[in-house]
C-alpha cells in the first residue's frame, strides 16, 4: 500500500467525515474560485453564499483553462442544476406547504394543487431530479420531474399536520426501501476506497469483521434503483460478490448466464469454421 492509498484509506475518510471534517486540496479550491465566475453560479447561489466563496477562496489563484480545456462537439446533455432547486430546499427545511403546477406525459396541465414537499431526488438513471411530495386533496404520495413543473409557490401548513404527513411518508418510503450486503473479496480489501467510491450515490454502512479480515458494505436503496447498483456491481467485477439480496443476484445469474451462451455459441461457430 503506497502512501497515498493510506492518506485515503476507510478508515481516515470514515473519521473525518464524522467530525464534519473535509479534505480539499488547492487544486480543488483553484477549480472552485474558477467556476465561481460562471454566469451560472448567481443562480445556483444566494448572494451572500456567493459573497463568502468568494471572500475564502480570496487567496487562491484562478485556472488557468485556456491551454488544457478545448471543448469538443457533443450529444445535447440535460442539465443537473434546476432553477427551482433553491426555493423548493427552502421549503423543505422550512416544512411548509406547496402550490404546484405541472403538466404530465399526455400534455395535460395539472394547475394550482395543493402539497407537501418532503424530499428532492436525483436520479442517476435517468439524469434528472424529482420532487417527492405529498398530495393534499388526493391524499397520495407523489413524484414529479422537476422539468415538468411549471410554476410552484409557498403555502402555510400547520406544524402539527406537516409532522404527521412527514411520519406517513417515511412509513410509505419504508415499503419501497430494499437492503442488498455486498461483500468486498478478502484480495481486494485495498481497493476499498476504489469500492467505495463507486458506491458512493447509495446510503450505505460498512461492517468489519477483524477475525476473517472481511469487508461488508449494507447498501439501502430504493427498488427503482437496482438496475443502477447492478451496473455499478458489474464495473467491479470480481472485487465483490453479492452476498444478500435475491433479486440482485437473480439479475446477475441471468446476465451472466446469457453473456456466457452469447460467447460460447461465438466460440463453437469460430471452430466450426476452421
Amino acid at each position: 500500500m503506497n502512501l497515498f492509498e493510506k492518506i485515503f484509506n476507510y478508515q481516515i475518510v470514515s473519521r473525518l467525515e464524522d467530525s464534519g471534517t473535509f479534505m480539499i486540496s488547492s487544486h480543488e479550491r483553484s477549480w472552485l474560485k474558477t467556476m465561481l465566475n460562471h454566469p451560472a453560479a448567481t443562480v445556483a447561489f444566494t448572494a451572500d453564499t456567493l459573497t463568502k466563496l468568494n471572500s475564502i477562496l480570496e487567496p487562491d489563484k484562478v485556472m488557468d483553462t485556456s491551454d488544457h480545456l478545448i471543448e469538443k462537439a457533443r450529444s445535447l446533455e440535460k442539465q443537473v442544476y434546476h432553477s427551482f432547486l433553491r426555493p423548493l430546499s427552502r421549503m423543505i427545511m422550512d416544512k411548509n406547504g406547496i402550490c404546484l403546477t405541472y403538466g404530465i406525459k399526455n400534455g395535460r396541465i395539472h394547475s394550482e394543487h395543493s402539497g407537501f414537499p418532503y424530499k428532492l431526488e436525483y436520479s442517476m438513471v435517468k439524469r434528472e431530479w424529482y420532487l417527492l411530495w405529498y398530495h393534499l386533496q388526493q391524499h397520495k404520495f407523489m413524484r414529479t420531474r422537476l422539468h415538468t413543473i411549471i410554476s410552484v409557490s409557498e403555502e402555510s401548513i400547520l406544524p402539527s399536520h406537516a409532522d404527521e404527513i412527514i411520519r406517513k411518508i417515511s412509513r410509505q418510503l419504508k415499503t419501497r426501501q430494499i437492503e442488498v450486503v455486498i461483500e468486498v473479496v478478502r484480495d481486494y480489501n485495498r481497493e476499498l476506497s476504489r469500492i467505495l467510491y463507486a458506491l458512493s450515490n447509495f446510503e450505505k454502512n460498512v461492517d468489519y469483521d477483524a477475525e476473517n479480515d472481511m469487508y461488508n458494505v449494507r447498501i439501502t436503496l430504493l427498488s427503482d434503483e437496482s438496475e443502477y447498483l447492478l451496473s455499478k456491481i458489474r464495473f467491479l467485477g470480481k472485487r465483490v460478490r453479492i452476498i444478500q439480496g435475491d433479486y440482485l443476484k437473480r439479475r446477475m445469474l441471468e446476465s451472466s448466464s446469457k453473456a456466457l451462451e452469447r460467447y460460447e455459441s461465438t466460440s463453437i461457430g469460430s471452430h466450426s469454421q476452421q
